[in-house]
Order: structure tokens, then sequence, then C-alpha cells
């Protein structure tokens, strides 16, 4: 009786035609079939945004290294709910978003839309990886990210992932990556975050601006700290952000005279 092969559902931020995302079906085409759904534009910082009131439309585009590749015109999480909901034929195996064209370590994974796609398939049990480059240009060089994303992606579509738990894996640009390092994210805040402009009419308006500074660097348990030195950085994340055991200090300071 022959084996159906892995189901693997891709998505990503950056938008259908992002090189991004066409690096990744090339990095993972021999581990399944690969179906992508994605923006039909860019969506970063839409983190686990949907679309309440607009109709959403789904759009078939020619296959990519034989992948069939659709595009919604919404957020990246409507692309994996509408996704599993009217195009994939059966549950995917694997979930995976990216590669994104731009860091996602530290507290940026509040923000980001990659894995926001990544989290929506997680809350439905589907293992489930987001994939960043620390390089924002359109013609960023992915060549060095193909080996990790297999070996990560084969891995986890093998052996799965624990219940509840995805994975935000950043990957440093410019050099051959050392290696991997499973840690937790970065504390930080982000400064400086608006630029003030004035329009030819002279009414203000203000443009997204600020960078990251990293409260720890120095400490080896981070993903920047690994990141800054050349290495895979992989984050074992929850979709549920409850912190359990806090609830027994809450209670006693809500509940006491």
């Amino acid at each position: 009786m022959a084996t159906e092969r892995p189901l693997i559902l891709v998505s990503n931020d950056d938008g259908i035609d992002a090189p991004g995302l066409r690096y990744l079906i090339d990095s993972v085409k021999e581990l399944g079939d690969v179906i992508a759904v994605a923006p039909d534009a860019p969506r970063s910082g839409q983190a686990s945004a949907i679309t309440v009131d607009s109709m959403l439309r789904i759009t078939q585009h020619d296959d990519f290294a034989g992948a069939k590749m659709y595009s919604v015109n919404g957020t990246p999480v409507d692309c994996v709910k509408l996704g599993l909901h009217a195009v994939v034929p059966r549950r995917p195996d694997l979930m995976l978003s990216g590669i994104n064209h731009g860091s996602n370590s530290g507290n940026s994974v509040i923000y980001s839309g990659t894995m926001g796609a990544v989290m929506e398939a997680c809350m439905v049990g589907i293992p489930s990886i987001g994939f960043s480059l620390l390089h924002h240009s359109w013609a960023a060089d992915f060549s060095q990210c193909g080996t990790f994303v297999r070996g990560i992606a084969g891995k986890v579509l093998a052996n799965g992932l624990p219940q509840s738990v995805c994975l935000n894996v950043n990957i440093p640009a410019k050099c051959t990556p050392k290696g991997i390092k499973v840690v937790r994210a970065s504390r930080g805040h982000w400064t400086e975050e608006y630029a003030q402009y004035q329009d030819p009419h002279r009414r203000t308006f203000y443009l997204l601006t600020g960078r990251f500074v990293d409260d720890e660097p120095d400490n080896p348990e981070t993903d920047n700290y690994w990141l800054d030195r050349q290495y895979v950085s992989v984050v074992p994340v929850l979709p549920d952000q409850t912190f359990v055991s806090a609830i027994p200090a809450i209670a006693g300071l809500l509940t006491s005279e």
C-alpha cells in the first residue's frame, strides 16, 4: 500500500512573492508535498491579527518548485485559518512560516506576523516552526539557511514537538552559521520608536522606527547572545501566555482583606 507523503503548509508575512518564502519551499520540497497560503502583499507586524470586517478572497498562482501557491487578501493568521478551512485537502503534518526578511528574536515574537501564523497552527495541534533571517533586504542571501531549515523541519516532521509548543528559529546573516543553540528569548525593549514629520500641508505624522535594546547582551541563555556569535537560535514558544505559577500570588493579592 502506498504511503502518503507528508503535507506541509507554508505561509509568511512578507507576501506570496517574497524570495524568503520561495527559498523555504525549495528547502523543504523533498520532505513532503508543499502548499503555500500567504498574504497577497507584505503584512509584517500583524502578530495574531485576524480580519473580521472585510471579505477574504483566495487567489491561486502558478506552482513553484512543485508547490501549490495561493494568496489571501488578509493577515498571516487569516492565511493559516482560511488555508486549513478551504485550501488543504487534509490536515497538514507540519506548518512552516518564513523565511522572514528580518529578525524575530527577543520580544519581536510578540509583534511578528511570521510567528502569528506559527502560533495559529500550533493552537490547533499542528507541529509548527517559524524561520527568520537577520537581513531585511529583498535581495538577502538565504543560501546558508537551507541546511538548518531542512534539518530542523525534518526532525520535527519525524519526531513532532511537545504539546502546545512551537519553534521560533532565527538565522544570522552574511556568515556560515556555526551551529544551533536552543535558548530563550532575550529580554529587552524598543526605544526611539517613532519619527515625526510634517506633510506638505504642515500636518504632523509619524512613522515607526526605533531599535531594540537588549537588556541582557552578555547572557548565554538568550537568543541574541548566540545570534551575535553566528549561531542559529531556536526558541520554544507557547501560544498560551498564561503565567500559571503566578496564579496563587495574584489570587492572594485580589482576595486579601
